[in-house]
């Protein structure tokens, strides 16, 4: 039964096809023969799995959610093992575990890498790899709509107005996100384009900014981005990935009809504006008012570039941005905005009503002006949960490999949030080439765990231990 659901992936077997194709006319274009060959075997590989899933896998429109997260699951293991054949047959001389261990961190949009010295890399291979955190990011929002029974019906009804969630019509959505998608990448694209920032490093820019990845056509962004003009402009289109994606299509083409639908993403604005103020105000001192807007704007959206070391005592403010997330229905990563506030929003009405008990307290949930849903509530606890056990377990499982506690911690928070490990958290030097087999891949998988939602384990979990 469970093969019926391989049908939803074929369509990201055929964009890897696409961009496949793409890198081989490129390495024609430019004469970059060194890694050639590996994109004509990806070719085949992602042609030949995009006709056997389209043609023997079938809709299941009955299909329960353990049916669906395993699909998603499987999705998060086939999709980059086939990215990872670039890697694994380049010129690098890659292990099938460091090939596996980048194409993962790319598709997560977590931004990890093996590599030490991106220059060195030919350019090709840098746009794949650019190419493995875009594709990722369109099959995370995918995934979003594929699971959004386990979700709040809060999200769902923020959604309505754009996507139809009919079981028949998943394939024709992802098309509708896709075209979205991919015209929000062109137009980051042409935007650093006029903010002089070259050709090819605007192209993996705008392909990891979309999908809020971390992955770099250089070594240090400094070096691309120098200008104050620059850094700000930067700075907004990393909003594209922690805000809603419909939200922001709404305030690029006007669209004012639906604009106070998104309560989340006007909150979020809100947000973001008293982080900016607050971190100003107090932890400013001496620094540099545009790096420090930049560090913590790629804080808040997961994305985690930096421009350079900045203020180590701020390492685990920064952390904390990563944590809390952004919009429901964007690439960004983190515990959600929603779910946090929500929690903070009901906690304190708790208290409120238990220090004033004859007062009436309305529990209003303000992103959908409805009461408080206690099980949506309770799930949001139970992620928060969740989180601190599987930040332990993966902590206490890098420190036992021999990395020291405070890098573990660290490490653990960013792989969970699916940040890249830049200089502003302080793990910009970390070596991922050498890591122990069994802490490279605890990391892979408690990477796709932060990117399926870890409400999604406790789920399989439940499914496991108690089968009726």
């Amino acid at each position: 039964m469970f093969k019926l659901q391989i049908k939803y992936l074929s369509f990201f077997f055929g964009i890897v096809s696409i961009l496949s194709f793409f890198n081989i006319l490129y390495s024609y274009y430019f004469n970059l023969y060194l890694n050639l060959d590996t994109y004509y075997f990806t070719l085949l590989a992602s042609f030949i799995l995009f006709i056997t899933f389209f043609k023997f896998g079938k809709y299941d429109i009955k299909s329960n959610i353990f049916q669906k997260i395993l699909t998603i699951f499987l999705g998060y293991l086939l999709i980059p093992l086939v990215l990872s054949i670039p890697f694994y047959f380049s010129i690098y001389n890659l292990t099938f575990s460091n090939s596996f261990f980048e194409a993962i961190s790319g598709f997560t949009s977590t931004g990890f890498t093996v590599f030490d010295n991106i220059k060195l890399i030919d350019q090709s291979l840098i746009i794949w790899r650019s190419s493995t955190q875009w594709i990722g990011g369109l099959y995370f929002l995918f995934s979003i709509i594929y699971l959004i029974d386990i979700y709040d019906d809060s999200f769902k009804k923020t959604l309505t107005n754009y996507i139809s969630f009919n079981s028949s019509e998943i394939l024709k959505q992802a098309a509708k996100i896709f075209i979205l998608y991919s015209s929000l990448t062109i137009m980051i694209f042409i935007i650093l384009n006029i903010f002089s920032i070259r050709t090819f490093d605007s192209l993996n820019l705008a392909l990891t900014i979309i999908s809020s990845g971390g992955f770099l056509p250089v070594n240090d962004l400094s070096i691309i981005i120098k200008e104050n003009a620059q850094i700000i402009i930067f700075s907004l289109l990393m909003l594209f990935s922690f805000f809603s994606l419909f939200f922001s299509y709404n305030l690029i083409f006007l669209r004012k009809k639906n604009i106070n639908f998104f309560y989340e993403d006007l909150h979020l604005l809100i947000y973001l504006v008293v982080v900016v103020t607050i971190f100003f105000l107090f932890f400013s001192f001496n620094f540099d008012f545009f790096i420090n807007l930049f560090a913590i704007v790629s804080s808040m959206t997961n994305i985690g570039f930096s421009l350079n070391s900045g203020q180590e005592n701020l390492n685990f403010i920064y952390l904390i941005l990563v944590i809390i997330g952004g919009s429901f229905f964007s690439t960004s990563s983190g515990l959600r905005f929603i779910k946090i506030y929500s929690l903070f929003k009901f906690s304190l009405n708790q208290i409120l009503s238990f220090s004033r008990p004859k007062n009436v307290f309305m529990n209003k949930l303000i992103f959908t002006k409805i009461n408080f849903n206690l099980d949506e509530i309770n799930k949001y606890f139970l992620t928060i949960i969740i989180f601190i056990l599987s930040l332990f377990i993966l902590t206490s499982l890098l420190s036992l490999s021999g990395v020291t506690f405070v890098n573990s911690f660290k490490l653990s928070i960013l792989t969970l949030m699916n940040t890249v490990n830049s200089s502003i958290y302080g793990l910009k030097e970390f070596d991922f080439y050498n890591l122990q087999l069994f802490s490279k891949y605890c990391i892979i998988f408690f990477m796709i765990v932060g990117r399926i939602e870890l409400l999604t384990i406790l789920l399989l979990i439940k499914k496991f231990l108690f089968k009726n």
